[in-house]
């Protein structure tokens, strides 16, 4: 904290994700908030955010964060392989820890050969995830700071509306069934594992998986009682690459050795069952929402697209600065433009919740036992569509 009183944020990365937590942090007016510090690979990167979002500082080594006394939050938006060594040095130094999805992740050992994602077996990959993950849960247990996962799903107004009505009415959810899905990623490196830890399932099947468990959550606590996972079958596939360069002009995605479709079906122990789907094959902009049949309603979260507002347009004259949706690659015909993105997919009550967690010194909604369930199942997932056969995480 600085000498005004203000949260001082560091930042680690200058990508899509930094560029969603600022803009969210910037509609946020209750606790002051100093960004204070960023740093990221290129100098070129790194600058431009520091100019648009008023760091105070910037550079390329995460040890200033690290350094900085005043810093209270390092806010970690890097590629997923280096999650895990950010967040024990993070913890170390004292700070408190926001992280984006995923948590973490299989990126590959000295011994494997390449790619990774074709050539190491998935259940050796759960299992090094399982031991990661349990390494993390100790440093944070330890620390005596805060670990805030990012999962904006969680913080969705129609997410959360769903959860108040599941806890007034006391529904049971007996199916849900949840999607992310677009055109591929802008990340370059999207497409390799060892970047990545995986393909379309965890860069954004992650969003759908995280709230139906957290909803299960809520349902079970109005209950008084514990819902576990019992199975997990997934079943995976890559099909970009069977088309001919002419076919695949309007889809970004270009996988390696990751998976660009993936269908994954989960059993609770209170034996109802929740389906999620991601793929890189959808074009007209990202699909996201969350449907809810239980015993007593059905309960429908279209976070993206939504039906506020349609445009149509014959041409993109002066259109250039105007956003209308997330991976659109053209403005013409019809569309459904995002609005209020950063509310509506979650993004500025949860930067709300974990600024106000570490200035009030209580605990965040998104916690790390969510990303830890998250994980692992993510990675069961895999297991299972390797083998062909339901996995018990």
């Amino acid at each position: 904290m600085d000498k005004t009183g203000k949260i001082c944020i560091g930042m680690a990365g200058a990508g899509r994700a930094t560029e969603l937590h600022m803009n969210a942090l910037c509609r946020y007016t209750g606790i002051l908030v100093c960004a204070k510090h960023i740093i990221a690979r290129r100098f070129e990167q790194v600058n431009s955010f520091k100019e648009r979002y008023g760091f105070l500082h910037a550079s390329l080594n995460f040890d200033d964060l690290l350094e900085d006394n005043e810093i209270d939050i390092i806010d970690i938006c890097t590629p997923p392989y280096v999650h895990e060594e950010m967040i024990i040095k993070a913890l170390h130094a004292g700070k408190h820890v926001i992280c984006e999805k995923p948590l973490s992740g299989y990126f590959g050992k000295p011994e494997d050969t390449e790619p990774i994602g074709i050539n190491v077996s998935k259940s050796k990959m759960y299992d090094e995830v399982l031991r990661s993950i349990d390494v993390l849960k100790k440093e944070i247990e330890s620390s005596g700071k805060m670990f805030m996962y990012a999962e904006n799903f969680v913080y969705a107004p129609a997410v959360n509306k769903a959860a108040e009505i599941i806890k007034k009415k006391r529904s049971r959810i007996l199916y849900a069934k949840g999607e992310e899905s677009l055109k591929g990623s802008s990340s370059p490196v999207a497409g390799e594992w060892s970047r990545t830890g995986g393909g379309s399932f965890i860069r954004v099947g992650a969003h759908p998986l995280t709230a139906i468990l957290w909803l299960k959550h809520v349902e079970a606590q109005t209950y008084g009682k514990k819902i576990t996972i019992e199975s997990v079958f997934a079943d995976m596939g890559c099909i970009t690459p069977t088309l001919t360069e002419y076919e695949h002009r309007h889809i970004a995605a270009r996988p390696v050795d990751v998976e660009d479709c993936a269908t994954v079906i989960i059993t609770f122990s209170d034996k109802t069952r929740a389906v999620i789907m991601a793929t890189d094959t959808l074009l007209g902009g990202s699909k996201n929402y969350i449907e809810l049949y239980c015993n007593d309603t059905v309960i429908n979260c279209k976070l993206t697209m939504s039906d506020m507002m349609e445009t149509y347009f014959l041409d993109e004259d002066r259109m250039e600065d105007i956003y209308l949706s997330e991976m659109l690659p053209a403005k013409t015909g019809w569309n459904k433009p995002f609005l209020e993105d950063e509310i509506i997919r979650g993004y500025t009550d949860e930067m709300r919740d974990f600024v106000e967690s570490v200035y009030y010194h209580r605990a965040p909604k998104s916690t790390f036992e969510l990303a830890y369930d998250t994980t692992k199942i993510i990675y069961a997932a895999y297991k299972s569509a390797e083998l062909g056969v339901a996995v018990k995480p």
